[in-house]
Order: structure tokens, then C-alpha cells, then sequence
């Protein structure tokens, strides 16, 4: 996948917008960070999980998933290698963080 890829995903969500912060591009749902690109590097994304959404993602694919280092990890930050990861579980994880950052109400009108 590359960051062009990630930003086409991550904008296909319902109320998904692209917005800028820290200096790297983020990707928002009704004001709400739920992805970013760039940060650390070019190579990665960044999406925003629960802790034990989080683990769930790490433990099945450790090449592709790893916890932002710090306290933002420990709350669910998680990284993305870009080049590790297919189309099918980039659009699992993206879903799973825009689900936890969207309202309840657009959540749910979101069908699986």
C-alpha cells in the first residue's frame, strides 16, 4: 500500500475529511482524529484504536501493527506499515478507528 492508498481509504468513510496536524496530514471524522499519515515517517500511518482493539491488530499481524511509542500507544495509537499491509486489513483497522471516533448514531448507519 502506499500513503496515497491510506488517504483514498481513509477518506471513504462517511464524514471522513483530510485535515493537517502537527505537519502531517490527519484524517477526521466530525472533528475527531481517527487516522494520520507521515508520522514518524513517510513509510507509516497511524490509526486510533482502544488498547484492546489495539492488541487484537499487534498479535495478528506484528508486521504491519505496532503501538506508537509513549503514552499515545498505551492509549491505542497505532502504528501502520505501509508497505506490510494488503487492501483487506488496511480497510479492517481504518474501519475499526473510524467506527471508535465517529458518533454512535453514524456509526451504526454505517452497515457492515
Amino acid at each position: 500500500m502506499t500513503s496515497q492508498d491510506f488517504r483514498r481509504m481513509a477518506l471513504s468513510f462517511p464524514e471522513a475529511s483530510e485535515s493537517s496536524h502537527m505537519g502531517h496530514p490527519d484524517f477526521r471524522v466530525r472533528g475527531k482524529i481517527f487516522a494520520t499519515l507521515g508520522y514518524p515517517g513517510d513509510e507509516l500511518g497511524m490509526i486510533k484504536l482502544t488498547p484492546e482493539h489495539q492488541e487484537t491488530f499487534v498479535e495478528s499481524k506484528p508486521e504491519v501493527f505496532a503501538p506508537v511509542k509513549g503514552g499515545w500507544g498505551r492509549r491505542g495509537a497505532t502504528n501502520v506499515a505501509l508497505r506490510a499491509v494488503s487492501k483487506f486489513i488496511l480497510r479492517a483497522a481504518l474501519e475499526t478507528a473510524w467506527r471508535n471516533k465517529a458518533p454512535k448514531r453514524l456509526a451504526q448507519q454505517f452497515g457492515r
